[in-house]
């Protein structure tokens, strides 16, 4: 987990060095998971670090996951500030699970 660094109310240092060794180690805290609503046809996700110009990019965590996207009917419909939409198909399956990364 990165440390979270509010914009400007920081003084420590030692937390602007601590969070830049481990945003070089691969961590990141623009990143996170998300299970697609069951019985419905979209599901929010809220993201602090996502805004309205942000790219999302999924990534299957289970099987039901990586059918959802090769079915095509699985797509980020929209991103604002501090969240985003996925559409999908309607079932009852609970466990169509993702990770996320939402840039910029």
């Amino acid at each position: 987990m990165t440390v979270f660094l509010p914009a400007t109310t920081e003084k420590d240092l030692s937390k602007y060095a601590l969070g830049l060794q481990q945003l070089a180690a691969g961590r990141s805290s623009a990143t996170g998971s998300v299970t697609l609503a069951a019985g419905a046809t979209s599901t929010t996700v809220s993201a602090e670090n996502c805004a309205p110009q942000s790219a999302v990019f999924l990534f299957p965590k289970t099987a039901n996951g990586a059918a959802a996207l090769a079915a095509g009917t699985t797509f980020i419909n929209s991103v604002g500030k501090q969240s985003f939409t996925i559409s999908h198909a309607n079932n009852a399956q609970t466990d169509r699970s993702f990770f996320y990364v939402c840039l910029g």
